[in-house]
């Protein structure tokens, strides 16, 4: 069995983005890049579901510009066995990226799909769950345990209430988080190999799917500045301020 797992390149996690001048969007000119967190516990997972026997390929898969490919050698150094680039330079978003997969998942009849339930640079929280609505598949989403019996998946998600476990049959879309997994460190020798495999690129066109933006931005900005506390006497004080400054009593 085949897993499909997507990655997306963000701005690090360490990195303190800032935004354009003119407002249209986050400066991304000479910012550290790397493999979006949650993608990488999808991969590490899938990875993990190989050395158990359970899957025999895993597919790593990258929608956007052509740094992307550093991206995907970085996914097939923690273990997948091949890349997919979908080579673009037009904004892709959630929708967009679900369409992509879900041609690809055509191609290559994964049984399973793994992604990351969200990216850390738009935050949207959406791709798993309309690759499963377009692909008409099972979905289970923020999967902080994933086990495999009887060509089924059991997934245990996190819910407001505690934790849910959910059957899932094959094929099926799994969205990661947190909790699942803790990717392992890169060694150099993995990253050696990972130049060797197998890296396919594509274009949207190639998959007859259309990536034009349905959502315009119209502005970005960064949240105000948080004003410094301030002391109060006693409580009549404190009353007196929450209610005609605050306003919130």
């Amino acid at each position: 069995m085949k897993a499909l797992v997507a990655v997306k390149r963000v701005v690090d996690y360490n990195v303190k983005v800032r935004v354009k001048s003119d407002q249209t969007g986050v400066d991304i000119a000479n910012v550290k890049m790397s493999m979006n967190p949650f993608d990488e516990i999808a991969v590490e997972e899938a990875v993990r579901l190989k050395e158990k026997g359970v899957l025999t390929e895993v597919i790593v898969v990258s929608c956007g510009v052509t740094q992307c490919q550093e991206t995907l050698r970085t996914a097939m150094a923690i273990g997948a066995d091949r890349g997919i680039l979908v080579e673009t330079s037009e904004e892709l978003q959630p929708l967009a990226v679900a369409k992509l997969l879900k041609a690809l998942a055509d191609k290559e009849q994964p049984g399973l799909v793994i992604v990351g339930k969200q990216a850390i640079d738009d935050d949207c929280n959406q791709t798993g769950q309309m690759l499963a609505a377009l692909a008409d598949w099972p979905q289970a989403t923020f999967a902080s345990k994933v086990e495999m019996a009887d060509g089924h998946a059991l997934v245990t998600r996190e819910v407001d209430g505690g934790l849910e476990t959910l059957k899932l049959t094959l094929p099926a879309v799994i969205t990661t988080d947190l909790r699942l997994n803790e990717p392992r460190y890169v060694t150099l020798p993995n990253i050696m190999k990972a130049k060797k495999k197998q890296l396919d690129i594509f274009k949207p066109e190639d998959l007859g799917v259309d990536v034009k933006p349905r959502i315009k931005t119209l502005k970005v900005s960064e949240p105000p500045k948080r004003s410094a506390g301030i002391k109060v006497a006693d409580v009549a004080a404190l009353v007196d301020k929450l209610k005609n400054e605050a306003k919130v009593i």
